[in-house]
This record gives structure tokens, C-alpha cells and sequence, in this order.
């Protein structure tokens, strides 16, 4: 493990919501209260209560925000958004066990909106990505087509492909044909 649970959890979480978007997977992953919902419990967020379309428009702005740290050029960029995204949200630091975790950090403000809670959250996760020198591992795929993002928690850093199941297997599926190929000329 390279990041704390609750760190490589907001970071899964984050590219969960980028990868909600149309430039990500080609529909509107978050088309109303309904798929916020879904999301939310998805990600096991805490504290749920009603959702509502204005949430909708501020996730899917928050999500903009956190692609651009994803597609940040370097690191001084990405501190500059991570900055932005923190310090547009009230942080408050406590300790919780909430839901059979063990003892974790949440920067969110007790009964904060839905998307402080992801702002602060998530945008700390971020931070510590930045501090520990791994910003490298925010990526996005590298199959051809793909827009999608992902992290590498990979021990050696090798993960290219945003998910192993899709993208991953064709294309190692198209390079064994491609050897075979060029093994029978």
C-alpha cells in the first residue's frame, strides 16, 4: 500500500467521478439524481441524505476541477488546482470509525454538502499524492481511444490501461495477434 485506506479510497473515488464524464466514457454517467445517488453509495460515502439536482451540477463542476489535475502539465499546475479545490471548501479535520473502517481522517465539516464532502476529501487525497512525489501516477489510459483516468498504485509502476478487463485485455489481445502475425511472415 502506498497511500492510507482512506487516501487510495478518495483517490478511487476520483477517478470514479471522472470517469463519469462523456469525454471519459462517451455517455453522461451522471445524468440526474438517480446516478448521483448510485455513485454515492458506490463510493460508500457517509452521512448520504437527500440528492438533488443542484448536487448533480456541482459534482459534475467539481469533476472538471479534478480532471484538470489529472491533465495538470506539471506539478506547480496541479498544486495551484489541488489548492483551488481545498480552499473552496470549509475543512474540518476529525477522526471517525464510522462503518466498520478503522480509525481514519475526514477534512469535510460534520453535515457539509455532498460535494464539500468530495471537494475536501478528495482534493486532500490529491494533496497527499503531490507531497509524496508520486503525481506520475495520476494517468490517463493509453489505449488508443480511451479518455479515461486512473491511478497506479502498482508497486512498479507499470499500470497503463484503466481497466484490465476492457481496455487492457484489447490491447494485449492486439499485440499477441500482432506477433503472430509477424510470426508467420
Amino acid at each position: 500500500m502506498i497511500f492510507t485506506h482512506d487516501t487510495e479510497h478518495a483517490l478511487a473515488t476520483v477517478v470514479g467521478l471522472i470517469n463519469t464524464s462523456p469525454a471519459a466514457s462517451g455517455v453522461e454517467g451522471l445524468d440526474g439524481p438517480a446516478d448521483l445517488r448510485a455513485f454515492l453509495e458506490r463510493f460508500r460515502f457517509s452521512d448520504l441524505r437527500e440528492v438533488t439536482g443542484r448536487d448533480v451540477e456541482q459534482f459534475r463542476e467539481q469533476r472538471d476541477r479534478f480532471r484538470a489535475v489529472f491533465d495538470a502539465p506539471d506539478v506547480a499546475t496541479a498544486v495551484r488546482l489541488i489548492n483551488e479545490i481545498v480552499g473552496g471548501v470549509r475543512t474540518t479535520p476529525h477522526l471517525t470509525d464510522h462503518d466498520g473502517f478503522g480509525w481514519h481522517v475526514h477534512f469535510f465539516a460534520p453535515g457539509a454538502p455532498l460535494v464539500e464532502h468530495l471537494a475536501a476529501d478528495c482534493g486532500m487525497a490529491l494533496a497527499y499524492v503531490v507531497t509524496a512525489g508520486e503525481l506520475d501516477r495520476l494517468r490517463t489510459c493509453e489505449a488508443p481511444g480511451c479518455s479515461r483516468v486512473l491511478v497506479d498504485l502498482s508497486r512498479n509502476r507499470c499500470r497503463r490501461y484503466c481497466d484490465s478487463r476492457t481496455c487492457g485485455n484489447r490491447m494485449h489481445v492486439a499485440a499477441y495477434r500482432a506477433r503472430r502475425r509477424e510470426a508467420a511472415l
